[in-house]
């Protein structure tokens, strides 16, 4: 879950990373009483989810308080980069800014462990200056049991060659940003710009931060980091069923047990798609191990749902769950959709391998639903998925 800057800056001051006071607020009036608040003038920031704000015309100076409404009404509903802008933040206005640095800590998936990104040149995307001046971007590996304490932090400014009147306070900023990138399960913090000042402090003007959604658990209170308003019905409604479920811009519902299956389904269906009236997969559905009738029952309730879904694509590989248990859970999911009122047109082809599939395949074909087709190879049953959703555009 990505957060908008409002709430990174939140989170930042929660962990003690040195942040300027702001607010955020939907309506323009509103700007007024916080920026008399700030002193009588402001920053107006467009709360969007993507970078290229300040280029866009996101980001205004206000001079006084009725400027700031001014320019809340000017952002307020502007399109930056396909996002509307439903919010915006009145910030504290920076003190004269002297330099601009940038800092991150990630997760680095090609080496499995932790990354720290420095740089000195910092207000701009870190992928340009990385492609345009590779020496001033300093990388560090993380240790996942050591982490960062005061020792690692210096060894990420002296690697990044921070001007040694900062070093002291950025080590600092350091420390602070990865215990907030520990402690809130981020895969993600980042600080760009960390600004020196004219009053010789650091403070970090601008944050991004990503957080693991595995480990939203821990975090009840993260419910409210959601961006209700910009998310996907059907993908909401598959949270709620606790469903590994993303929308996809095709035609060919995807159901599948682990991710790897359900990812390798996802190429042949567009493959096969591709002499079908290049149809693609409409969905990735993870049901995960446990197969049950209500699991799969909430899992078609979610694809039958999509208007752009013309054909359902049930690919499985039985093991600890076999394949009489998932053509059970098939056979009783139509059912329960049925005796739910919930209207089944749309065609399932459904293809069955591994612990105990012919057994399962047999399940199927006594059932005889007239909207089940049983294909026993993977190629094939994404070959007619596909065909069938041509033929039902």
């Amino acid at each position: 879950m990505d957060l908008f800057e409002y709430q990174a800056r939140d989170l930042f001051a929660k962990h003690d990373v040195p942040v300027l006071a702001g607010e955020v607020i939907d309506t323009p009036e509103a700007a007024r009483e916080i920026t008399e608040r700030l002193g009588g003038k402001s920053v107006v920031k467009a709360q969007v989810k993507v970078g290229g704000r300040g280029k866009a015309g996101g980001v205004k100076l206000a001079a006084s308080a009725d400027e700031a409404v001014a320019r809340a009404t000017d952002i307020l509903g502007m399109d930056i980069k396909g996002h509307t802008v439903h919010k915006v933040m009145i910030a504290e206005t920076a003190p004269e800014i002297l330099e601009e640095y940038y800092v991150s800590f990630l997760l680095d998936r090609a080496n499995r462990t932790f990354l720290s990104i420095a740089s000195v040149e910092g207000g701009m995307e870190i992928e340009e200056v990385a492609a345009t001046r590779p020496e001033a971007v300093a990388k560090t590996a993380i240790d996942p049991i050591d982490g960062v304490d005061e020792a690692k932090a210096r060894e990420i400014v002296e690697a990044a060659q921070f001007p040694a009147e900062v070093a002291d306070k950025v080590v600092n900023v350091l420390v602070k940003l990865w215990d907030t990138f520990i402690k809130s399960d981020a895969l993600l913090v980042e600080v760009n710009p960390l600004a020196k000042v004219a009053s010789g402090e650091v403070i970090a003007l601008d944050g991004k931060v990503s957080l693991d959604d595995n480990a939203e658990f821990r975090h009840p209170e993260y419910e409210e980091l959601h961006d209700k308003a910009a998310a996907n019905p059907l993908e909401a409604a598959a949270k709620e069923k606790n469903l590994n479920y993303v929308k996809l811009d095709g035609e060919v519902g995807i159901i599948g047990n682990g991710a790897g299956l359900v990812m390798s389904t996802l190429d042949v269906v567009a493959y096969a798609g591709e002499k079908h009236g290049n149809v693609k997969p409409a969905n990735f559905l993870d049901i995960g191990g446990g197969a049950s009738a209500q699991v799969m029952a909430n899992g078609l309730e979610i694809i039958l749902g999509d208007p752009d879904v013309k054909s359902v694509f049930v690919n499985v590989f039985g093991g600890i769950t076999a394949c009489d248990e998932v053509a059970n859970g098939i056979v009783q999911a139509l059912k329960l959709l049925e005796d739910r009122g919930e209207k089944v047109e749309k065609p399932l082809v459904v293809r069955l391998d591994g612990n105990n599939a012919e057994l399962g395949r047999q399940i199927l074909t006594d059932a005889n639903h007239p909207l089940v087709q049983r294909v026993d190879t993977m190629d094939g049953a994404a070959d007619k998925a596909a065909e069938l959703a041509h033929a039902a555009k």
